[in-house]
């Protein structure tokens, strides 16, 4: 670690945050690419993440409307695979159908699937709002919670803006993606990105991601799929862009994303200076309270 040269930023384009963070000579920052539209909704990424991980299980229960057994993301879920049923016109992505044989762009029903997961964002509010020093900004550019540090606060689950975060019951800690620390230190990559068999999940380098995906969107423009939209990508969206990012198919809305995004503690500063201001003019008004009254 080094000391850092200039003070902590909490919004806006940030290039480094490691360096930011105070590392010196670190690795390049990764992330993930989730291309939604080849995701076949297999569940592996969540399985493989939870053995990886040692994380309870969340039961068989169904939720009544899809095959998501699993709801949300959670102190116990890391990876959470959404199912989306839409029916619409069907445009031919190269995977197969569910309509019967010959309806493929005749319209019917399409699943909209996506694995979820913490978007390791450049500006977290998360680490922010932490009194103990118990989430940090690693060396690979991701948000680690240290789970002997957390005091179960909860500060940091009304502090994240995509409701990732979360306090596990019966254990009183916050838990969430760690992006397989432990394996990026071994030079492995992320149990979840290593299961998925369609490589749905990519894993790598995050500008070199950004590039492919940005490929990958004008490829499904040329195929007619004109819904396609990056999510996530952008360093200067309202959280200085996501280390983990998404292609969908749809509004964010439709896979229960925020459509905006916006870090929650980027207006701190000029709060504590409003709030500064305040206390100073109820100090003068009170001190000229108390003079007022000596001169009786």
């Amino acid at each position: 670690m080094a000391d850092r040269t200039e003070q902590h930023r909490l919004s806006g384009p940030l290039a480094d945050p490691a360096a930011d963070a105070g590392y010196t000579g670190h690795p390049e920052r990764v992330g993930f690419f989730t291309d939604t539209s080849v995701c076949i909704g297999c569940k592996a990424c969540e399985v493989a993440c939870k053995e990886w991980n040692l994380l309870p299980a969340d039961g068989m229960e169904l939720t009544g409307m899809s095959y998501d057994n699993t709801g949300d993301l959670g102190a116990s879920t890391w990876r959470h695979v959404a199912f989306v049923e839409q029916e619409v016109t069907t445009t031919d992505l190269g995977m197969p159908g569910t309509g019967p044989p010959g309806a493929e762009g005749d319209g019917g029903v399409r699943w909209l699937m996506s694995s979820d997961v913490c978007k390791h964002c450049t500006h977290a509010a998360c680490l922010d709002v932490c009194p103990t020093g118990a989430l940090i900004r690693t060396e690979h550019g991701t948000v680690l919670v240290q789970d002997d540090i957390c005091n179960g606060c909860g500060y940091c689950v009304p502090a994240c803006p995509y409701g990732v975060i979360d306090i596990r019951p019966g254990d009183g800690g916050a838990f969430k993606c760690t992006m397989c620390q432990d394996r990026l230190g071994a030079g492995l990559a992320p149990a979840c990105a290593t299961a998925c068999p369609t490589e749905s999940i990519q894993f790598g380098p995050l500008d070199e991601l950004r590039e492919r995906a940005a490929l990958r969107v004008d490829e499904l423009h040329e195929r007619g799929e004109t819904g396609a939209r990056l999510y996530g990508h952008e360093p200067d969206d309202g959280v200085g862009g996501d280390g983990a990012f998404f292609l969908l198919l749809d509004e964010p809305e439709v896979y229960g994303l925020p459509p905006d995004p916006v870090v929650t503690t980027r207006d701190l500063p000029s709060m504590w200076r409003h709030a500064g201001a305040a206390a100073g003019a109820a100090a003068v008004l009170i001190a000229a309270c108390f003079a007022g009254s000596s001169r009786r």
